[in-house]
């Protein structure tokens, strides 16, 4: 371990603890124990992994408060969001726990004999975390993968490693064995990069930028490595005239203002439907302005800090167009931000095409069905969304109309551990999440026994 990392408080601006991080030699010996792991972790009998991962379940549970206060002094989220985010790992290991007694083959009807499938683990699984959600994001990749027989390097990121470390520890006390699941704290550059270059880690999950998602592809091509990619998000919420204006207004603030703006999922772009625009705009300023942005210890804190003074200062580059109005933040140390609404002058702004990835959202108004579906779909990107309208068919219509990989209608809700989740366009690459994770962590075989 060759060099660490000084953990900030984002709330407080002050260093939590310093974390040493793996060098490549290091990264190499992981991985090496992981795949040794494998070996023995794929031939558990299907009941005794799924006891295994209740076990894990049960003992995040456990510790679910000590979590929870790990990720609120270390990524500044509210108290509310830490514990929904130390119950969704425990839900997450809890949901996959029923998946190693059914993962199941199909007899096909041949001539001359018998053909089944076997869906068969991979190997080693590396799981590349970001800053944004460490806890339940880590877990949408480790459980599933567990699950199917695969053993696990994890890397957190470096501004927010302290719950991946913990978990890892949670595993081991649960009767996960040595080796099998495996936190690596390091830089992107040399711990993640090894997972894409080393042969024996045989897929990666990404969740992070579009950019360095691309730059992963690429890397990963040179093995034909399976990979998952959970990328950026320019979200829209789209406010029908016919809709409960004041609840769509009320519920708009969450939608992007939750975790400071620090959402793939984060609502960035409202379009409002040019008759109800004026009633909208005056529910939404009132919502704005309560919206409780304080010390996330507090239980009544609905909104923390940005994780920190370089994602502050990103973040403020886009307040350069017209501000509709603002809420409050406060003054003194940490990296605090009012919540902002703007009004940009067309579909060129920058703020209504870029990821800001804080508390910043566009408003802009649209005259019809057809336009909404055209300018929710004018982007690269295509993971999430909402539509308020009391019209059944107008949702129907507008939900198949839009290329976005999950939608809610008249909510602002886009995770659930049981319902599938992932990105149409340059937002992401596959699924995690729900039933269909499990094939993503595994390869089918198909095998022939002759009659003769």
């Amino acid at each position: 371990m060759s060099t660490s990392y000084d953990v900030i408080n984002p709330a407080t601006e002050q260093i939590v603890k310093n974390v040493a991080h793996l060098d490549l030699a290091a990264t190499n010996d992981v991985i090496e124990k992981a795949a040794q792991a494998f070996q023995t972790w794929r031939q558990v009998a299907p009941g005794e992994r799924a006891r295994l991962l209740r076990s894990f379940s049960q003992v995040v549970t456990d510790h679910r408060e000590e979590l929870a206060q790990l990720e609120i002094t270390n990524s500044g989220h509210t108290r509310a969001n830490a514990m929904w985010e130390a119950d969704n790992v425990a839900n997450t290991l809890m949901y996959y726990a029923a998946a190693p007694e059914r993962l199941f083959g199909r007899q096909i009807p041949v001539a001359g004999g018998v053909d089944v499938t076997f869906k068969e683990p991979l190997g080693v699984v590396g799981v590349i975390v970001p800053w944004n959600f460490p806890m339940p994001i880590a877990s949408w990749g480790f459980a599933p993968a567990l699950a199917a027989g695969n053993t696990v390097v994890l890397k957190p990121a470096e501004y927010t490693p302290l719950t991946a470390i913990r978990l890892g520890e949670l595993a081991l006390i649960a009767g996960i064995p040595q080796g099998v699941f495996n936190v690596l704290p390091g830089k992107g550059s040399v711990v993640g990069n090894r997972f894409v270059t080393h042969p024996l880690v045989r897929k990666v999950v990404f969740t992070g930028s579009t950019s360095v998602g691309k730059q992963i592809m690429i890397g990963c091509a040179d093995q034909v490595k399976r990979l998952t990619l959970e990328l950026g998000g320019k979200s829209s919420n789209i406010i029908f005239a016919d809709a409960d204006i004041e609840k769509a207004a009320a519920g708009a603030p969450g939608a992007v203002f939750d975790n400071a703006g620090q959402d793939c999922c984060a609502r960035s772009r409202i379009l409002v439907q040019r008759s109800a625009f004026d009633r909208f705009m005056e529910s939404f300023e009132i919502a704005v302005k309560a919206f409780r942005v304080e010390d996330p210890n507090l239980d009544t804190a609905q909104m923390g800090p940005v994780i920190s003074k370089r994602q502050f200062d990103l973040v403020e580059s886009y307040v350069d167009e017209p501000v509709a109005f603002k809420g409050s933040a406060p003054s003194g140390p940490g990296y605090w931000m009012a919540p902002t609404v703007l009004l940009p002058k067309n579909t060129q702004s920058r703020s209504w095409r870029e990821e800001i990835f804080g508390p910043v959202v566009s408003v802009m108004v649209f005259e019809d069905e057809a336009q909404a579906i055209a300018m929710a779909n004018d982007s690269e990107y295509g993971l999430s969304g909402s539509i308020w309208t009391r019209d059944v068919g107008r949702a129907l219509r507008v939900s198949r109309g839009i290329d976005t990989g999950a939608l809610s209608i008249n909510s602002n809700s886009s995770v659930r551990f049981w319902t599938p989740f992932g990105g149409f366009k340059q937002s992401g690459l596959g699924r995690e999440l729900g039933p269909d994770a499990l094939d993503s962590f595994t390869e089918v075989k198909n095998v022939f026994i002759s009659n003769d």
